[in-house]
């Protein structure tokens, strides 16, 4: 949409025409059967037509490009690119001409001119250019205002201004879900769905994790020497098709024995988005820092640092428990082992462990055996503060299958 904001004649014309990259040329094939009434008709037509491919006229898809028709759609991430030109439309010379390109969007005013200085003169039939890129970050209403001034011959100061309103649409729908692991792991699922009319191809697809955390993307499977990509060597997206993507973080070492710092930790990190769309149009998104839900461990943690996949009935296994301060003082604490239908423990019940300062972690190697068959939960584990007087049940630590070394039967 442009409007002129005077009536008066000006002695400049403006041209705006957004730069985009053609299209492939397609038109509609009509064929029919050698027997049929019109014969090879249709054939020698299409034959003829200079925009088909030889030697393989009956497909949609020709030879030739197509220029944009229209502006077309534009979408978050894209880069704008705009030519403007000024052309002296008199038979005067012209002097002092400043034409200035501003986007205005909901939040910001942005100036895309190349150069801000003035043009001594423009004579008759002459032409001013200049070529405007800007990456589109913002979604909704965006307003291109070029506004021209300059002096005639007579010293007259004239000045006009064209709108051009265009809307920048969401390209991409993107959600995300962690999942946090018995350890300090931190699992992220990302749902990319493509909401364009458009296949794309998606470049890359990374996440970006915040100072405290590792990451390793799950994305791929290895295979002899090498990893292939879970969604095959054509990384295409259909129109409102899924992808899935894993990405799993770690704590880095020197953050790893900070329970109460790794604990409060909500930022994650941030995805990075690059796709093509047809013949190459690059597009980039990155999303704003992604927060999960910090875990309440409470006050103290337990987890387990090793335990077998499967083991024997009524055979004794080991497994290494870690148990973590997570409050911000000193406890003295005492474990107690308690028996459920399935879980047995070995061991002496009520030992003392001794003191553990906040923040700090202590091992501890216990025996369990199982009397059940079958995927079993490891349970009955119980922590006493002596210092408050505080009891800390924990039950469904973790799960063991249990199978008979005399049978073929397994969970």
């Amino acid at each position: 949409m442009d409007v002129n904001q005077t009536k008066q004649e000006h002695l400049l014309a403006l041209k705006v025409m957004r730069l985009t990259k053609p299209t492939l040329f397609t038109n509609l094939p009509v064929t029919c059967e050698d027997r049929d009434l019109p014969g090879d008709l249709f054939g020698q037509l299409m034959r003829e037509d200079p925009s088909t491919i030889k030697g393989a006229e009956s497909l949609m898809l020709g030879e030739m490009l197509t220029l944009p028709q229209n502006f077309g759609n534009i979408f978050l991430g894209e880069t704008f690119s705009s030519y403007i030109s000024v052309h002296n439309d008199s038979n005067q010379v012209v002097k002092d001409i400043l034409v200035k390109a501003d986007l205005q969007t909901s939040s910001q005013r942005l100036n895309l001119s190349a150069s801000n200085s003035a043009v001594a003169e423009l004579k008759s039939e002459c032409c001013i250019d200049d070529v405007i890129h800007h990456e589109v970050k913002e979604i909704g209403t965006h307003i291109l205002v070029c506004a021209v001034s300059y002096t005639t011959q007579y010293g007259e100061k004239l000045y006009f201004r064209k709108f051009f309103k265009f809307q920048v649409l969401k390209p991409l729908d993107v959600k995300t879900k962690f999942y946090n692991a018995e350890t300090d792991e931190v699992f992220l699922e990302a749902q990319i769905q493509n909401i364009t009319t458009s296949p794309m191809f998606m470049e890359k697809v990374s996440l970006e994790p915040s100072l405290m955390y590792n990451v390793t993307e799950l994305n791929t499977v290895t295979s002899e020497d090498h990893g292939e990509s879970t969604f095959g060597k054509m990384s295409y997206l259909q129109p409102m098709d899924t992808r899935q993507y894993l990405y799993c973080l770690k704590p880095k070492p020197e953050y790893a024995e900070k329970a109460g710092v790794i604990k409060g930790v909500t930022v994650i990190g941030k995805l990075d988005i690059v796709w093509k769309t047809n013949l190459g149009e690059r597009g980039r998104l990155q999303t704003s820092q992604l927060q999960r839900m910090a875990p309440g461990y409470g006050d103290i943690r337990l987890s387990l640092e090793m335990i077998p996949d499967t083991v024997n009935l009524e055979e004794p296994f080991d497994i290494i428990c870690k148990i973590t301060n997570c409050s911000e003082r000193t406890m003295d604490l005492l474990l107690e082992m308690c028996n459920t239908r399935s879980i047995h423990w070995c061991g002496i019940s009520g030992q003392q462990l001794g003191k553990l300062s906040p923040g700090a972690s202590l091992s501890l190697p216990l025996a369990v055996f199982s009397s059940v068959q079958g995927l079993q939960s490891v349970s009955g584990l119980r922590l006493t503060d002596t210092f408050l007087k505080r009891t800390y049940e924990y039950d469904d630590i973790a799960q063991v299958c249990v199978v008979c070394p005399y049978t073929s039967n397994e969970c």
